[in-house]
């Protein structure tokens, strides 16, 4: 017997997984976790069945976390969990649940990255790149390779600096020493213009669904769509 899981470090647990006693479906993940009541939503918080959405958690789950250490207010844990749908569990996961009831995870559909299945914030990077006096700007995204996620670091150096192995090697060794090795950039590549919002927000998700040849959501919102 051959199956599949999808959960997350953070619940200690598995949302969909297989189990002994249903038909296995190639390219699915066979059926929702034991007390998961599990489903995949649109954009608009509506269930959608055969289609790509984000998948959710309806209801509290027994390994569910309750909060965050040193959260105050518990924003952090609202932010990261429910600020999509109200009072729903929001995973950061592209799924689709099939005709035959099983699941196809896509990836992630935030901006956390998940290399090797565990669950990183750019921010850290972020903290990192801004220390260098020779880059202006940056945006990181995860991308799905070889059946697992690699961090992709795009710079915008200022002028006077060219990217060479040395720069490279400085960002990629204090990312390690005040991150983490898993926080490390797989590629670090050099680009003219960071592609943003009009009101001047990075756009990820846009750069990730660039990357993999994924159509674009409201590419009108970005005041610099030809930077993709």
């Amino acid at each position: 017997h051959l199956s599949s899981i999808s959960g997350g470090t953070d619940i200690v647990s598995c949302f969909v997984l297989g189990n002994l006693f249903q038909p296995v479906y190639a390219g699915e993940i066979q059926n929702r976790g034991l007390g998961m009541d599990v489903d995949i939503f649109d954009e608009k918080g509506l269930s959608i069945k055969n289609k790509k959405g984000e998948l959710v958690c309806k209801k509290s789950f027994p390994s569910m976390p309750i909060k965050f250490w040193n959260d105050e207010g518990d924003k952090k844990y609202k932010a990261a969990y429910f600020e999509k749908y109200k009072n729903i569990w929001h995973h950061g996961d592209f799924a689709k649940i099939t005709n035959n009831g099983g699941f196809i995870i896509f990836g992630r559909s935030d901006t956390t990255l998940n290399p090797g299945g565990v669950r990183l914030g750019t921010a850290e990077i972020y903290n990192e790149v801004e220390k260098f006096k020779e880059i202006q700007e940056s945006i990181v995204v995860g991308q799905s390779w070889k059946n697992d996620i690699r961090i992709i670091l795009f710079i915008v150096l200022n002028k006077g600096y060219n990217l060479n192995e040395e720069i490279k090697n400085k960002i990629k060794k204090t990312i390690r020493v005040n991150a983490s090795p898993r926080h490390v950039p797989s590629k670090i590549i050099s680009i003219r213009e960071i592609p943003k919002t009009k009101n001047g927000k990075l756009v990820e998700l846009a750069v990730k669904q660039t990357l993999e040849g994924e159509a674009i959501k409201n590419l009108e919102a970005l005041a610099n769509p030809d930077s993709l």
